[in-house]
């Protein structure tokens, strides 16, 4: 079978399961480029533009929902993307760049398993403490936004897969606003670093990974409308965490276990 033709099933396999928990993919996207032996220089700008046509369809399904907490949200993107763009413009070796995709991954996986209570709060002072705790959150998570974009315009990803799990861990908000705000910090991540790796690279050779990828673009299209519907409108929160800690530990471990 061409490779092309697998390439493109597992971008759209990819895109289905990232965008039901508000991810854009680009992490299964780099590992499976990787593997395919590619240049490892067009894989972030193919990765982020696969990205970007993803994670525009969900963050809109998720806006319409109402389930996108904007205000916090635009403060942790405005922080990242600056950071994620001076990313995309540095240059790295193929074995550091698959190392630290690898091992962000698997850590993630990690976090992801972390049992997280849903709607636990009942009693007033339970709420009052809730209200508390995310109002000092909301003051410190901006901090961490910064190194997040920077690792993930460095690496070629959107940087959500590195903020969902902080904001589950630390019981930010619920899961369905988690991936509303990862879906919309990978967008505005992905754009910023494939502007860096631009720069980096030049237009030519980015039209040209683009004119080969575009099999893979229109999978990520299909896939990643589907997966934000299964996100509002069928998959169960547990399920979304699971899956999430599920793709990303294998893919992690994959990448670790071929460099």
């Amino acid at each position: 079978m061409p490779l092309i033709v697998l390439l493109t099933g597992g971008f759209f396999i990819a895109a289905l399961l990232y965008a039901s928990v508000g991810f854009g993919g680009g992490s299964t996207y780099l590992a499976l480029l990787a593997l395919s032996g590619l240049d490892y220089r067009v894989l972030p700008m193919v990765a982020l533009a696969c990205n970007i046509v993803v994670v525009a369809g969900a963050s809109i399904r998720f806006a319409r929902a109402g389930l996108t907490p904007w205000k916090d949200a635009l403060i942790l993107t405005a922080l990242a993307a600056p950071a994620a763009f001076v990313g995309g413009l540095i240059a790295i070796d193929r074995e550091a760049f698959l190392v630290m995709l690898g091992v962000s991954l698997v850590l993630t996986g990690a976090t992801l398993l972390i049992p997280v209570r849903e709607n636990a709060v009942s009693a007033p002072s339970d709420v009052a403490q809730a209200e508390t705790r995310r109002a000092k959150l909301a003051k410190i998570l901006p901090f961490a936004a910064v190194p997040l974009g920077f690792v993930a315009g460095l690496v070629g990803i959107g940087g959500g897969i590195f903020l969902a799990p902080l904001l589950h861990l630390t019981r930010w908000n619920n899961a369905r606003a988690i991936a509303a705000t990862a879906s919309f910090f990978i967008l505005v991540n992905s754009m910023f670093g494939l502007a860096g790796q631009l720069f980096k690279h030049g237009a030519g050779m980015f039209g040209a990974a683009m004119v080969e990828a575009l099999p893979l673009l229109i999978a990520v299209v299909i896939g990643g409308q589907i997966g934000s519907l299964l996100a509002i409108r069928v998959l169960p929160v547990k399920w979304i965490r699971w899956l999430t800690a599920a793709l990303v530990t294998v893919v992690g471990t994959r990448l670790l276990l071929g460099v």
